[in-house]
């Protein structure tokens, strides 16, 4: 599927939901895909592109600025409190805010840098014990104390569990941003992002749809 079909798809349920158009930024899911896919995704005009890995961005991406121009990186994997350095220098959002010792880190970072890139907080709406994700029930206090540290975050993200209906996880994290004053929400991925649109996503995070299967180096 190309990205000129996602972005007809992104407008189409736009219009459903009788949202503006444009209102949805597509974060087209790059990593560990082979150079050549990502570079004919840039060719095609598309600027706004999310890592999972804060090393692997960092070796390709200094390179594709330079040669393309102004874009948009975005993290949504994990954040090693240990990379968070290297993260803030070379992404322009960070869509994985999920526990204090990070937001600690990120607060630290603001007053040395005087400015930090957009920060999504991620919620565990399936309060999986296996996955990253401050709990629904946690978030008030989460939110109380990142605020306190004059962190701002702008909104949320969650990743639904595999074998749920992703939609109620997507009505869920619309409320509890609106509950916080949060305008942005981080939700869907290639085969939930109408609904995450139909549900207020503000950014969409879709990776197969656009580059193919990934290309996973084999294991040593």
């Amino acid at each position: 599927m190309a990205l000129a079909e996602i972005l007809a798809r992104m407008r189409a349920a736009e219009r459903a939901a009788g949202r503006a158009e444009g209102s949805v930024r597509l974060i087209a899911v790059s990593k560990v895909q082979p150079a050549e896919r990502v570079e004919a995704v840039l060719t095609e005009g598309h600027r706004v592109f999310g890592e999972n890995y804060v090393q692997e961005a960092a070796a390709k991406w200094p390179a594709w600025r330079d040669r393309f121009g102004p874009l948009e990186l975005h993290m949504i994997g994990p954040l090693q409190t240990n990379k968070a350095k290297v993260a803030v220098d070379l992404f322009d959002a960070i869509h994985t805010l999920d526990r204090p010792s990070l937001a600690t880190r990120l607060a630290g970072l603001q007053q040395a840098r005087g400015a930090l890139p957009q920060l999504f907080v991620q919620v565990n709406t399936g309060e999986e014990p296996q996955k990253a994700g401050v709990l629904p029930g946690d978030l008030a206090g989460f939110l109380r104390d990142c605020r306190a540290m004059d962190l701002s975050p702008v909104g949320l993200m969650c990743i639904p569990p595999e074998d749920q209906d992703p939609t109620p996880h997507f009505a869920m994290l619309a409320r509890m941003a609106a509950d916080h004053g949060l305008t942005k929400l981080s939700m869907g991925m290639s085969s939930d992002f109408e609904a995450a649109i139909a549900h207020g996503a503000t950014h969409i995070r879709v990776g197969s749809a656009i580059f193919g299967a990934r290309a996973y180096p084999p294991r040593a």
